[in-house]
């Protein structure tokens, strides 16, 4: 449907009268430290703010057999959240409109030393135009929106006309697997949005992403005779070398890739953790390393696990020590492919209409070299992947923050894209 003006405007002064609500409401969700694992409360929390507004509530855990034999599972391990997923179902009197995933995650990547935070890392301190905390941008921002264009909606007495599910994950940060878990339990719309922080972009493509941990071993010797030993922290850093000269050749192998080949670096390679030795005066027997690295979309999670193991294997036999004592590859989180969102569906161009509508400017899409959810919709539903969120500053770093103007711009335009994309109907009495 193409909405009639005076409707857009009553619905854009609808987010910004509840916004104030819609602040609070963000604050309260950064307040909870849902790092991996302790998502428990956080995932109530929002299971009662959808129940008290009314929708068909699903708590359910995750299934590890469905997940570890569907093709886009990450590995389990006992690091693995065991919160639960929570979905909210809309119902509409008459479903006249197209159906549509609101989806969100509240897990958060650990805060880091506090002391170097200006404020505690999950205290939502408000600043100017930034809202501060863990989690704030990434993503409990577009979480709270999630519920706020809803509820903008409400105010004016209207509802979606077709099937909405808001949806609340876990695992965003480290497996994927919490949205792949809505859809092994049945989930599916006729498109799905996600409003992680992206500018007030849409994302047009994503990589995949492996994550994997190399462990080594040494000899270890007292070091007034390390010559005779073999340090295995020593090791890992010529592994390093080695991950670093494959990671080089994944990115000269964006000529001609569309949406890769005029970025600078598309295949980014951490070592994220580094951790080996037991004792200062000892040649260490031990380090492992904790990596991650992107793949293009069309690469497969275990194309990308071979070619890892392979190059680390042909180096070993290069390396004096190492050829007798090869390094050990485990992959132990993210495995994952990328998307590429095609241009001209229809739910693009309704979200560039809501885009216009609420911001006064065109809408942009990019390529963003990170691990989304929407690959789980794009991938396996084969539906419209729709991720788009507010302006924001160091997610997954110190002092997080999120743009409060951005974020009301945001709102608004996801409010009339559901009143477009689903229709609207009077609330139900």
């Amino acid at each position: 449907m193409n909405l009639d003006p005076a409707l857009r405007a009553d619905i854009l002064a609808s987010v910004d009268s509840g916004f104030a609500d819609q602040i609070a409401l963000t604050q309260t969700l950064v307040r909870f430290p849902s790092v991996r694992g302790a998502e428990h409360a956080c995932q109530d929390f929002v299971f009662r703010a959808l129940r008290d507004r009314g929708y068909t509530m699903d708590r359910f855990p995750m299934d590890r057999a469905a997940i570890t034999a569907h093709p886009g599972g990450s590995p389990w391990s006992d690091a693995h959240s065991a919160a639960p997923i929570v979905v909210g179902i809309h119902h509409p009197r008459q479903e006249t409109g197209r159906s549509l995933i609101l989806q969100a995650h509240v897990d958060v990547v650990p805060p880091g030393p506090a002391d170097m935070w200006t404020h505690k890392p999950f205290d939502p301190v408000i600043e100017g135009d930034w809202l501060y905390g863990r989690g704030g941008a990434d993503m409990k921002a577009g979480a709270a929106a999630n519920l706020a264009c809803l509820d903008a909606l409400r105010r004016i007495g209207l509802q979606p006309a077709a099937t909405l599910y808001v949806q609340s994950v876990v695992e965003e940060e480290s497996t994927g697997n919490g949205a792949l878990m809505t859809h092994l339990r049945g989930y599916k719309a006729d498109a799905v949005l996600i409003p992680e922080p992206e500018e007030e972009m849409l994302v047009r493509a994503n990589v995949g992403v492996l994550w994997f941990q190399v462990e080594l071993r040494g000899v270890p010797v007292h070091v007034r005779e390390m010559a005779s030993g073999a340090n295995a922290i020593d090791a890992a850093t010529r592994v390093i070398a080695a991950l670093r000269g494959l990671e080089a050749e994944w990115n000269a192998a964006k000529a001609g890739r569309p949406h890769f080949a005029d970025i600078d670096h598309p295949i980014n390679l951490n070592i994220g953790k580094i951790e080996g030795g037991d004792w200062a005066s000892s040649v260490p027997a031990w380090c492992r390393i904790d990596c991650r690295i992107a793949l293009y979309p069309g690469t497969s999670a275990a194309e990308a696990a071979n070619a890892i193991t392979t190059h680390l294997a042909a180096f070993a036999r290069t390396d004096p020590f190492l050829g007798n004592n090869p390094p050990k590859v485990t992959f132990n989180g993210f495995r994952t492919e990328g998307y590429v969102l095609e241009p001209g569906t229809d739910a693009e161009t309704t979200l560039a209409h809501a885009h216009q509508a609420a911001t006064g400017t065109a809408l942009k899409s990019f390529m963003t070299p990170a691990y989304l959810d929407t690959r789980v919709y794009a991938l396996y539903d084969q539906i419209p992947a729709l991720c788009y969120g507010p302006i924001s500053e160091n997610i997954h770093g110190f002092d997080e923050r999120v743009s409060l103007a951005s974020l009301k711009r945001i709102t608004g335009t996801m409010a009339l894209f559901v009143a477009e994309w689903c229709g609207v109907e009077p609330v139900a009495p």
